[in-house]
């Protein structure tokens, strides 16, 4: 900034040399740039100049202004300061005649004093010699309130005064009259119907005429106590309204008649101090009012938890729960407003109460749709049995799932029909489950003034929805299904195999999806709660569940068989038999009822699971597996059966070839438990009914002929059933054991030859 002002070629500076600059421009600028800056200067002095005229125009307009604006001022000054001066001569002469006023009027003043106490007085006297009069109008009036004030006002000079014979009489005779208003008084507060407000008003004047508070205070609650019964009563009667009518009613009478006797009580008792009671009087006080108020509350909690069970499950829960949050709002209105009270209920105890009510509800509803369910499905296997024909051909028949047995003519749906039925079980159940659960969520709106997540025992409910309907339901489910399993149950084989995959899917899928669900709306944390029954367990429950189901399908299947071949060995003479020249009908039925059970088991069990995977077309290539019969399996001498040499000559013991055979092959074990794969499920089945035909065997005694027929049956069935089972050697050793049986109870045990015995069975 300082060599700007200091620039002798600045013209804006103060240090600008006119000379020099002329000087500079001569020297450097061309003649066309001397004519520009002399140009550009002279422009920039007009504009100078008239902005200073515009300057000097604009400050004289206001030097103006303010010349007349000071002119004017003055003038004004000059008339304010008369009227000042008019003013103060008017003050003065008014505070001149006041002074005069006040001495002329001292005199009269104080006779006027004196004049008007005598007036009041004369008032007074006149007020006590017609109180009596007074009082006995107003009661007879029934104005009693108007006849305490009354007394009131005279009371202090009746008691100053009440020993002087001219107030004697009057205060006898008022005495008089108060007595028969207390007892007037009494007993209207003695009767029944006389409604809270009322009761508070006649406390209130009784008090005021000197009645004892500790007796009042007892009378008062007792009579209370009494209105609010009479008020139960009327609302025991309104069964036409529905619950929001019926909850309103209460607030509008009962409560609020409570909510005035609780006020006056304790404006009357507990807030001010009473000098004629003892210094317990008012402890005392509030627990006969926390006894009274509880005696009182409980009674009509209990009446409307009554409706509300009547109504939960048969109303709207909509209505029921609007209802309740509105003696919610008005219960912690009243715990607000009266908080030294002690009320151990509260509208909580209440709605906690109508969730378990609705849980049961819902409980007794998904029983019954299950049982529903179940008989549905029970009458669509029964129909299907009824009206598929009996007696149909080997490709029909293998359609059938061994219901009750072909041999009762009795057949089941086909797989696709029992894929149905299990989907349609399955899905019903799971959506009437989630329906419900998402039913009770009415319960957690945040629009209701009562917050169960807040609240301990509305924890407790939560928690109780989810043990008591889904995972009681859920063990209700495995209960129910159980029930089929035992050993006394009736129901048909195809039932348990449905139940058992319904009981697999609910493992799989179901039991996961119904608590993730429910833990997710409720909040829950099942992983971390003790006291919540996890999803592990009872996906435990569900899979012993389809085990049980299965092992009693398998256990009645196999009897079912069982049953026919034991009735074939028991019914025929095995001591005259002719030779044998076909495979008998048991053992070709047999073989079409297990390809039937196995045509059901394929389309609902994932044969991939088994070792073989499903049945087999041809035979193991491990020798150790061939039977001592599968002649046309191995087409190979060397594999033929051990029992094709045995005859009497050859002096070897057939019992101990049998025990030695025994001795080294694996135990089997008949009912052990089964996969769930069809080659398993099947494999338990045959393997009940060889032992069942090995156990008849064993009872009986054969000729020769017998001895062969069993020969042959026995190779009937090595054909046709090692495909079906899960390991073929084990149809081997119980084959070995059938035939090794009839040797030991054979009279006369030759063997057929094997070439014969292989031509039978392939022309059957």
């Amino acid at each position: 900034m300082g060599d700007k002002t200091a620039n002798p070629y600045d013209m804006d500076g103060s240090s600008f040399d006119a000379d020099r600059y002329l000087q500079k421009l001569l020297k450097e600028c061309s003649l066309k740039q001397i004519m520009d800056t002399e140009a550009g200067i002279v422009r920039q002095t007009q504009t100078l100049h008239s902005d200073m005229q515009t300057l000097v125009y604009e400050n004289y307009n206001k030097f103006i202004s303010a010349t007349d604006t000071i002119r004017k001022m003055k003038t004004d000054f000059k008339s304010m300061e008369t009227e000042m001066n008019l003013l103060m001569a008017n003050m003065n002469s008014i505070t001149e005649f006041s002074e005069r006023i006040t001495d002329t009027l001292q005199e009269t003043r104080t006779q006027l004093t004196r004049l008007s106490g005598k007036h009041q007085l004369l008032k007074k006297l006149q007020f006590l010699s017609s109180l009596p009069a007074k009082l006995k109008t107003l009661i007879e009036e029934e104005n009693y309130q108007q006849a305490v004030q009354e007394y009131s006002h005279a009371q202090k000079v009746l008691q100053q005064y009440g020993q002087q014979p001219s107030f004697q009489g009057i205060q006898e005779d008022c005495i008089k009259i108060l007595d028969e208003l207390k007892d007037r008084l009494k007993g209207e507060f003695r009767q029944t119907g006389k409604s809270a407000q009322s009761l508070t008003e006649i406390g209130e004047l009784l008090l005021q005429l000197g009645e004892r508070p500790s007796t009042l205070a007892k009378e008062m609650l007792e009579c209370a106590s009494k209105r609010l019964h009479e008020q139960i009563v009327v609302l025991q009667d309104q069964t036409d309204r529905d619950m929001i009518e019926f909850i309103d009613l209460g607030i509008e009478g009962f409560l609020k008649d409570l909510t005035l006797v609780i006020s006056s009580y304790n404006d009357m008792f507990l807030t001010k101090h009473l000098e004629q009671e003892v210094d317990d009087f008012e402890q005392a006080a509030r627990v006969d009012l926390n006894a009274f108020v509880n005696c009182n509350v409980d009674e009509y909690l209990a009446l409307v938890q009554d409706r509300a069970e009547l109504e939960i499950g048969h109303g709207d829960s909509q209505i029921i729960l609007r209802g309740l949050d509105r003696l919610h709002r008005r219960m912690t209105a009243m715990r607000t407003l009266c908080r030294s009270l002690d009320m151990s209920k509260s509208g909580i105890d209440i709605i906690v109460n109508a969730a378990q009510q609705l849980c049961q509800t819902h409980m007794r509803s998904l029983k019954d749709h299950f049982a529903d369910s179940l008989s549905s499905v029970r009458l669509a296997l029964v129909s299907a049995n009824t009206t598929t024909p009996s007696g149909s051909s080997t490709s029909s028949t293998t359609q059938t799932g061994g219901g009750q047995g072909s041999a009762s003519g009795s057949t089941t749906p086909g797989t696709a029909g029992l894929r149905e039925l299990i989907s349609n079980l399955y899905i019903s159940t799971i959506e009437k489950v989630k329906g419900l659960m998402q039913d009770l969520l009415i319960f957690l709106q945040p629009e209701w003034s009562f917050n169960l997540k807040g609240d301990p025992k509305g924890i407790q409910c939560i928690e109780g929805i989810r043990e008591n309907l889904l995972v009681a339901f859920l063990r209700h489910f495995c209960a129910t299904v159980n029930g089929y399993g035992t050993v006394n149950s009736t129901a048909p084989p195809t039932l348990l195999l449905v139940l058992s995959k319904v009981c697999l899917e609910m493992d799989r899928a179901g039991v996961h999806s119904l608590t993730s669900l429910v833990d997710e709306l409720y909040n829950l944390d099942a992983e971390r709660s003790s006291s919540l029954v996890h999803e592990s367990e009872l996906c435990t429950e569900m899979r012993d569940s389809a085990q049980l189901l299965l092992d009693s399908y398998v256990r009645l299947q196999g009897l079912h068989l069982s049953q026919m071949l034991r009735k074939s060995v028991e019914t025929r003479d095995w001591l005259n038999c002719l030779e044998p020249r076909s495979v008998r009908a048991v053992m070709k039925r047999v073989v079409e009822e297990i390809s039937a059970i196995e045509l059901v088991l394929g389309e609902l069990y994932d044969s991939s699971v088994a070792p073989h995977g499903g049945s087999r077309t041809t035979a193991s290539s491990d020798s150790s597996r061939k039977t001592h019969f599968s002649i046309a399996a191995s087409k190979q001498s060397q594999f033929r059966s051990t029992w094709s040499t045995y005859t009497p000559q050859a002096q070897l013991d057939s019992s101990f070839v049998s025990n030695i055979h025994r001795l080294f092959s694996e135990k089997i074990e008949i009912f052990a438990p089964v996969e769930f794969s069809k080659v398993s499920i099947i494999t338990g089945i045959i393997k009940i009914c060889l032992k069942t035909l090995l156990e008849c065997v064993r009872l009986r005694t054969f000729s020769r002929y017998g001895f062969q027929q069993i020969q042959v049956d026995a190779h009937y069935l090595q054909m046709n059933l090692w495909r079906f089972a899960s390991d073929e050697n084990l149809i081997h050793v119980l084959l070995d054991e059938i035939l090794g049986s009839a040797v030991v109870r054979c009279l006369e045990p030759i063997l057929m030859e094997p070439n014969a015995v292989e031509i039978i069975c392939d022309r059957n």
